[in-house]
């Protein structure tokens, strides 16, 4: 049995239970916690194939220390792993999502999401201990695997290797796009199935369209946003991923009935604006109304409109009264701002 620590965006631990458990049969969960989950299953890393998480972890060994102590981390779980004789889950520490052995790596100390000071010479044994063990070398600037100690408020810490391997969303991402984790977590609140039909009208730089035609059997997805550059973006960023599945156009959200047909939507997933990173021409409760207006136009009867706001947004459905019924709501926290994601089912 292998033990793996994901980590997921604030706000949606039962959804990210219930994928576990939906997709595993066998899987026990140690500790279901607010960005986070601990859990257990025979399944190799190479197999489990989940994409609402941030990053996912092999974990070696777990110290408890007290609800709300600090103890002497990282130190004090640090000195704890020398003394391992026998490592659990020793096949998933050294496997990659492509079956290669790391060959270097560095050591990596967090409380919650901050890093942790550590003794250097404590770090140095520690280094040792990983590199004898596993037959890595240390590379503290550019390593190909890391390991972290990470402090948990709930009084624990973990000592766990990381398995995922990606950039940084903060380097990677435009100006408020979605990382894929959240754009695949909508299209699957939207129960996108074979055959059904989908759009994005605020498509942005395509985070959402381009989860819904790699991850999701959807027959066509309609994706476009108003600005020229975003749009074009878009449209170089599908090319060549299930062609004729999909197109890209500039146009208002208020358009959409148009480019989709009237009631031939299954359900539309999108972003729109918030007013931070770029102004809109119209005040965004106006936007709100007229957007709704052209969902409601576009969807099927009972198609679902997932929509990533504020948590305030749709409590009145300005413009959607007698068009849309609230169908759920989770409160989640996307770099470090209270959101949202609203389901709206046409009535």
């Amino acid at each position: 049995m292998f033990r793996y620590y994901g980590s997921f965006i604030p706000g949606l631990k039962d959804f990210a239970a219930g994928i576990i458990r939906e997709r595993l049969d066998d899987a026990r969960i140690h500790r279901l916690l607010d960005g986070a989950v601990l859990f257990e299953t025979a399944c190799s890393y190479d197999r489990l194939n989940f994409f609402c998480f941030n990053n996912i972890f092999a974990v070696i060994s777990v110290m408890e220390d007290g609800r709300g102590k600090d103890g002497n981390f990282p130190e004090g779980h640090m000195k704890a792993a020398w003394g391992m004789r026998s490592v659990p889950d020793a096949d998933a520490v050294r496997a990659e999502s492509s079956g290669k052995k790391p060959r270097s790596f560095r050591v990596l100390c967090f409380r919650e999401n901050r890093p942790a000071a550590v003794d250097e010479r404590i770090r140095a044994e520690t280094e040792l201990f990983i590199a004898r063990k596993w037959g890595l070398a240390v590379n503290r600037s550019r390593p190909d695997g890391e390991f972290w100690f990470l402090r948990r408020s709930e009084g624990f810490s973990v000592f766990m290797r990381r398995l995922s391997r990606r950039p940084s969303w903060e380097k990677s991402l435009h100006p408020g796009e979605l990382p894929p984790p959240l754009a695949w977590t909508l299209c699957r609140l939207a129960g996108l199935e074979k055959g059904g039909r989908a759009a994005d009208p605020f498509c942005g730089y395509g985070a959402i369209p381009h989860e819904a035609l790699r991850r999701f059997p959807v027959a066509h997805f309609y994706a476009a946003d108003s600005d020229r550059a975003a749009a074009a973006f878009t449209k170089n960023r599908l090319r060549g991923i299930r062609e004729g599945s999909w197109s890209v156009r500039r146009a208002a959200a208020g358009s959409l009935h148009e480019a989709a047909e009237e009631n031939t939507l299954d359900a539309i997933i999108t972003d729109p604006p918030w007013g931070i990173y770029k102004k809109t021409e119209q005040p965004l409760d106006e936007l709100y109304r007229s957007m709704l207006r052209s969902f409601a136009k576009a969807l099927k009867s009972g198609g679902r409109a997932v929509i990533l706001a504020s948590r305030e947004t749709f409590e009145e459905l300005p413009g959607g009264e007698g068009l849309f019924e609230i169908a759920g709501k989770i409160p989640i926290l996307l770099s470090g701002k209270k959101a949202a994601i609203h389901i709206l089912r046409k009535t």
